[in-house]
């Protein structure tokens, strides 16, 4: 009976020192990821918008389930040049979140994914750089498209879908839609009232 008494005690520490250790080492990389993470989503706002390279990205609508972002050409926010916002939804494996730029028009400027869990060798496709170019070739296909109608081929779109990924495309290109739409609604309403949101 001495002996499961002194094993469970010896459990207990080995686990509180154990959890004590974690949460440190929580303590200290937390700060890290988080500025890490500020700092890839502000590359990839420059990515999908980088005529606004010398302006600054105002967040607007921020408490609201579609937060997004205004780009201005220059840093006293004057020249609007487009929207930034957020897109994801279900792919084959897991969520696939995209961030995306449309100019004033609703035209796509750029689409970065920055998270996906997808298929190695089929969904993650979509962010493959091939050989002897400098930016994933299916994210490369949005460029100056109507974000308000942009689909896949398989649905009569334009947007060539990956081979063998027909949902991560699909997923991809129906999220980039549908939050168009939505936000496009939603400056419309702002610019009707004539509010700041």
């Amino acid at each position: 009976m001495g002996y499961v008494i002194r094993l469970a005690v010896i459990l207990m520490f080995v686990g509180g020192v154990s959890a004590g250790g974690l949460a440190l080492l929580n303590g200290k990389t937390a700060p890290i990821i988080a500025e890490y993470k500020r700092m890839e989503q502000e590359q990839a706002r420059l990515d999908v918008m980088p005529d606004a390279e010398f302006g600054v990205f105002v967040l607007r609508d921020s408490s609201s389930t579609l937060p997004y972002y205004e780009a201005y050409a220059d840093s006293d926010a004057i020249q609007l040049l487009g929207y930034v916002f957020a897109a994801s939804g279900n792919g084959y494996s897991g969520t696939v979140e995209t961030v995306v730029g449309v100019d004033t028009s609703w035209n796509i400027t750029g689409i970065k994914v920055i998270s996906q869990q997808e298929t190695p060798g089929l969904g993650t496709k979509a962010v493959e750089i091939r050989y002897g170019e400098k930016e994933p070739w299916f994210q490369r296909q949005f460029e100056r498209k109507s974000a308000s109608t942009v689909m896949v081929d398989k649905d009569g779109g334009e947007i060539v879908s990956i081979t063998g990924a027909t949902i991560t495309s699909r997923t991809i290109s129906n999220a980039i839609r549908n939050n168009a739409n939505l936000l496009k609604e939603k400056v419309s309403k702002k610019n009707q009232m004539g509010t700041v949101s």
